[in-house]
């Protein structure tokens, strides 16, 4: 029988504090993004602003359940969670309703449900089972495969949509493998393939591979020269030269039109304010205007007059910004900050490896949607459409961020045995 008075007790108050505050923030600028004089009021459901609020009661609903089930109840149905999101991640490429070119939401009578949000914490639960199996070691090639399908299926599922920017995000896992002992070859290999891939986009890849063979060249010349070593370093300048020369046809062929345009906008390689860069544009305006202090609540001019787009979703921080100038931005980020740090201490004194897992992949999650939407609304990555979490509209998206959290404030009040 569950201890609720001691569930309660300890459960971690200051993440949920962090987690009400964000909210709230979240609430009250997409009031100021969306604003409508016809409909004043914030508690209005006729207004998006108003269904935000029934969004953070029912997400608070939700956590209160997660919190009183038995913590154990999540690893053991993990699969099951698994495969309902496949299920719905299938479903939705039957049914689903094509919104801005991708087919990702269910309609349920005037609510819309995206299966990619809920895949990421059934995606975590999933993978902490099977690396907390016994005799999981990710130095072993059959652990690496299993996980890499763990990953790779719903990732498949959702570029199949296509929506790449959530598919991207369960990359943000490798963090977690790499805590768990995957050698971090992979990460530096990860990061060197990134690398490639942008230069490769702007740089004649004549000459880029011609430098590539001269520095391989030197870091064997330069090095020690055993057999084992210049192998290595000979296959890998091969394989560089292979993905060099493959970029093009992935560019193309994989990424659609309107990503091309905004990573050329990032890159330098095509200047339209007007046109492909106008998001952007706007946004980095919006966020600028702000100044130190912002313009005020429900004052902000780019806001006001819907200069830039998709303003309660995809770019809330712009509201911010302008609202609340850097003051206010710096606030939000150290909310954010905090939130991940708690989350790693949080992780790291788990008694259970499940437990630590899942945490890792908690804050893998959190931090690529904080670090690529931020990024990209003052234009240090590429727009790809993912949300800023708890603050941006929409139900789906707030619900699963609120389980994934919640689930973990759960397992962390179970540490001490509290069943």
């Amino acid at each position: 029988m569950i201890n609720q008075r001691s569930i309660f007790f300890n459960v971690d108050w200051i993440t949920i504090l962090i987690y009400l505050a964000l909210c709230t923030i979240g609430w009250f600028n997409i009031h100021a993004a969306v604003y409508d004089p016809m409909n004043p009021s914030i508690v209005d459901m006729d207004t998006n602003y108003g269904k935000q609020l029934l969004f953070i009661v029912s997400g608070l609903l939700l956590g209160v359940v997660i919190l009183l089930m038995d913590g154990k109840f999540f690893s053991t149905a993990s699969p099951i969670f698994y495969g309902v999101t496949l299920l719905l991640l299938v479903l939705v490429l039957v049914v689903g309703r094509n919104v801005g070119g991708n087919q990702a939401w269910i309609p349920i009578g005037s609510f819309r449900l995206q299966p990619s949000e809920f895949a990421k914490f059934s995606t975590c639960l999933l993978l902490a089972r099977y690396l907390s199996s016994t005799n999981m070691k990710l130095s072993d090639i059959q652990t690496l495969v299993v996980c890499g399908l763990i990953l790779l299926i719903p990732m498949g599922l959702i570029m199949l949509q296509p929506d790449t920017g959530s598919a991207l995000t369960f990359t943000s896992l490798i963090f977690v493998l790499y805590r768990e002992g995957m050698s971090g070859y992979f990460l530096v290999i990860g990061a060197l393939l990134i690398t490639l891939f942008i230069l490769s986009l702007i740089v004649n890849k004549l000459l880029l591979t011609i430098l590539l063979i001269i520095a391989a060249a030197l870091i064997i010349y330069f090095s020690k020269k055993t057999r084992k070593f210049i192998t290595m370093i000979s296959a890998g300048t091969v394989v560089s030269v292979a993905f060099i020369f493959c970029v093009d046809f992935a560019y193309n062929n994989v990424l659609q039109s309107h990503q091309r345009n905004r990573i050329d906008v990032i890159l330098g390689k095509i200047n339209d304010p007007r046109g492909q860069g106008y998001n952007l544009n706007q946004s980095k305006i919006a966020i600028g205007s702000g100044g130190l202090y912002g313009k005020g609540y429900l004052q902000g001019t780019q806001t006001k007059y819907d200069f830039v787009p998709e303003q309660s979703t995809d770019f809330i921080f712009c509201t911010v910004g302008e609202e609340w100038g850097f003051i206010g931005s710096l606030v939000v980020v150290g909310l954010y900050l905090t939130l991940l740090i708690r989350i790693i201490n949080l992780a790291e004194r788990q008694r259970s490896s499940f437990s630590r897992i899942y945490g890792y992949g908690v804050a893998s999650i959190l931090f690529f949607h904080f670090f690529i939407n931020i990024g990209m609304t003052i234009g240090l990555v590429p727009v790809i459409g993912i949300p800023l979490p708890f603050l941006s509209y929409g139900g789906s998206s707030l619900w699963s961020f609120t389980i994934l959290l919640f689930i973990m404030l759960k397992l962390d009040a179970n540490r001490m045995g509290i069943i």
